[in-house]
């Protein structure tokens, strides 16, 4: 990916993200992490290359829970079912559903002002659950949250992966919290970007807390470290 004022975003990335997969890229800023997603939803042109995408049906949440703040939270949640024109009751029960598997259950009515951040990610996440992804994208959504719900929600999402049986391609900057998260962690290089390294994340779901205090834990997040340092 070389944009129009030259700067070259990527070179020679090739990766998969296979049916029951979750991966998560890291890597230094300005390497490229999010415009990979950017190229996978469709909303950036690569300008070389060619990707593969088995399901055009994709969930996409942000680093901002980009929420509508005249909206509640029902009516936030029911936005891209609106879109389609899809019928106003099946909508309703389809919203009012996937609220009650982020656990927000009794917020319907509250409007985004009122609501933590992490509970406006849970409801920008309900949002894209509407759509039954088969392919979820996620650009460092839990960045700017809190460590304890930032934590809650790494359990939230990967309960929800193996409960729902999407692929997920997640970015991050946290190593703990990409070992946390995948199957697979993959590292890029500094720009342009490039795939140097891929580790397999070995852990059963669903994983708790008491994970990240296991030696093995540990050791895998001391070894991507070293590849991302490396990768400088």
């Amino acid at each position: 990916m070389v944009f129009p004022d030259g700067t070259h975003a990527l070179d020679d990335v090739s990766f998969d993200v296979n049916e029951g997969e979750f991966v998560t890229i890291v890597g230094p800023s300005g390497c490229g992490k999010s415009t990979i997603l950017k190229i996978a939803s469709g909303l950036l042109k690569h300008t070389d290359g060619s990707y593969d995408l088995a399901d055009d049906n994709l969930g996409y949440v942000f680093q901002d829970s980009t929420l509508l703040p005249w909206r509640t939270v029902l009516k936030n949640v029911e936005l891209f079912d609106e879109l389609r024109k899809g019928d106003k009751s099946a909508r309703r029960a389809n919203a009012k559903r996937v609220i009650e598997t982020v656990g927000l259950g009794g917020f319907e009515n509250h409007h985004p002002k009122r609501l933590s951040g992490g509970m406006r990610m849970r409801v920008s996440l309900a949002r894209s659950l509407t759509l039954n992804p088969k392919v979820f994208l996620f650009d460092e959504p839990f960045g700017a949250l809190d460590e304890i719900t930032r934590q809650n929600l790494n359990e939230e999402v990967g309960r929800l992966f193996k409960e729902l049986d999407f692929g997920g391609l997640f970015i991050t900057h946290s190593i703990p919290e990409a070992v946390f998260m995948s199957t697979k962690v993959l590292v890029m290089s500094s720009r342009p970007g490039r795939i140097i390294d891929s580790f397999d994340v070995p852990f059963d779901y669903p994983r708790t807390a008491d994970l990240r205090y296991h030696p093995d834990f540990a050791k895998l997040s001391g070894d991507i470290s070293k590849g991302l340092a490396e990768g400088h």
